[in-house]
This record gives structure tokens, sequence and C-alpha cells, in this order.
């Protein structure tokens, strides 16, 4: 059975926790996610702990931004990880990107478009002119130019961005909330069936899984009810 498009962000508060959970999630996604503070607090290790011998993507979410010369010798740096994907900020820029995507060629660069922790309002105040689908667009039409072959964005300008980029795109939506979830800290989602049919191709998903009595059993449930909709 294939596994679903699905990358478990592993926010585990130590290393052992977040092998466990990517061990009972992997026989049923595609992907695992590791952060910031994880990949801080323990280095490269936890890419092979989590990644076992599964086999299973790893997407390092790191949010490089940085003047282009810092970003590449990071990506080049976690490159030999083998990461399947590396995220940097699309407000870093063309050259920062580029050079990121040069960095790390058997890499997938996707550049974060606008945190789905921000709302309206808070564009308006870091000064990035909204309304926040028009800015999205923008970053994700800029960070293409410059190379980068995935996206981040959140569920609700997924379809607007697969307009502008077409499909040769890979666009990954965190803000992914089951039906009758708490959306917690996320400020603009959507049910993994909405974002999927709406033009996603990576859900990332965390607590709604990880916070679960049974992960497995959770991760498993929700790519059977993706297969039942596809």
């Amino acid at each position: 059975m294939t596994p679903a498009p699905i990358a478990v962000a592993l926010d585990a508060p130590d290393l052992e926790t977040a092998a466990r959970w990517a061990a009972l999630v992997t026989p049923h996604v595609s992907t695992v996610k590791i952060g910031l503070e994880l990949y801080l607090r323990y280095g490269p290790d936890v890419i092979d702990s989590v990644r076992g011998a599964s086999g299973v993507q790893i997407f390092l979410d790191l949010k490089l931004h940085d003047i282009p010369n810092t970003v590449a010798g990071a990506a080049k740096a976690v490159s030999r990880l083998r990461p399947s994907i590396l995220t940097v900020h699309a407000a870093g820029g063309p050259a920062m990107i580029q050079a990121a995507v040069e960095a790390s060629p058997n890499t997938k660069i996707a550049a974060v478009t606008v945190l789905t922790s921000l709302s309206e309002a808070d564009l308006g105040r870091i000064g990035l002119s909204g309304p926040a689908d028009e800015a999205v667009r923008r970053l994700a039409a800029m960070s293409v130019e410059a190379g980068a072959t995935a996206l981040v964005c959140s569920p609700h300008e997924v379809a607007a961005v697969r307009a502008e980029v077409g499909r040769a795109i890979t666009l990954i939506t965190p803000g992914v909330r089951p039906a009758g979830a708490d959306t917690q800290d996320q400020a603009r989602v959507a049910t993994p069936e909405r974002a999927l049919a709406d033009g996603a191709d990576l859900l990332v998903i965390g607590r709604p899984i990880t916070a679960s009595p049974d992960p497995g059993a959770t991760a498993a449930a929700i790519a059977a009810s993706l297969r039942r909709t596809a």
C-alpha cells in the first residue's frame, strides 16, 4: 500500500520520542519532518535516528534565512545528511534561494512563503503588504523563478499558488487539521481532504497525530480517509 502524502511533524521533547513516533507512523506516511528545535538539540544524529531502516523521506524544516553565502554554506553542510526536502524563507530573496538550490543539488529546496501562524493583521504589522493570498502568490512566483522546486503555503492559498506556478512544483501545506481537531497556533487551516483537493502534494500534520493516544493508528486512519476520497 502506497504511503499517504503526509509529513508527520516530529516536534518531540527528546530524541527517543521522535524515533518512536517515526517508527509508528512510517508504515502509513511518506515523510517525517524534523524541525529546528529537535535539530538544534541533537544535531545530525536525529536524522539517522528517525530514518532508521525504513527509508522514509526526511523533511528538514530549518527555514534558513540569511545572506546568500551563509545559506549556501548551511545548505551544503546538511546536504550530506540526504534530506529529501530542506526549507528556506522566501523572504530571504531570490539570490538566497538560488544559493541554496546550487549548494544542495540533490535536495528539494522548499521556499516558505507566509507562516501559517500569521494572520492578516500580523502581515500588516511586519510590513508585508497583503492580503495573505496575494503576498503568498508574489513570494511563490519569485521563489520558483529563483530555482525553488517546492513551496510551503497554507491550505487557504494552495489553489491560487497552484494556478500561479503549475503542476511541476511541489506544494507543501502545513496548517492541516482533521475535522474536529484543535487549530492550536495555526491561523489558516483546512482538512487533509480539502488541502489535497485544492492542489497540495504533501500535507504537514503534527500534533493531531503525535499527541493522540496511538500515533500509528491515527496516521493510518487519516491515510485511509485520503485514499477513500482520492
